[in-house]
């Protein structure tokens, strides 16, 4: 069993950046890719990147370029670095699990979330 635990959310003015970071606890992440979510108010789960086991990453077009995703195998973290963010990225943003080390749909183990707003 894998536990989450995201941090780093709070209230930003547009443009601004954020690290959002997630821990694991339970079991080593080496082997599994970490992806990250986000979820606004009336709209379905958004798949933003992840990071595959082997090291390569993967982004939504809707942050590639201003999202990057890293891991801490020693720690057992992984963080969400966003920059130049919108309005638009107000959410709940997720990390999520999965132990196939794709990154594409196996996520089976999800944190409780942390809440960004981003004001204009």
């Amino acid at each position: 069993q894998v536990q989450l635990v995201e941090s780093g959310g709070g209230l930003v003015q547009a443009g601004g950046s954020l690290r959002l970071a997630c821990a694991a606890s339970g079991r080593t992440l080496r082997s599994y890719a970490m992806g990250w979510f986000r979820q606004a108010p009336g709209k379905e789960r958004e798949f933003l990147g992840a990071l595959r086991s082997g090291g390569s990453t993967l982004y939504s077009n809707s942050v590639k370029g201003r999202f990057t995703i890293s891991r801490d195998n020693v720690k057992n973290m992984v963080y969400l670095q966003m920059n130049g963010l919108k309005p638009e990225d107000t959410a709940v943003y997720y990390c999520a699990a999965d132990p196939t080390g794709s990154g594409t749909s196996s996520y089976i183990y999800w944190g409780q979330g942390t809440q960004v707003t981003v004001s204009s």
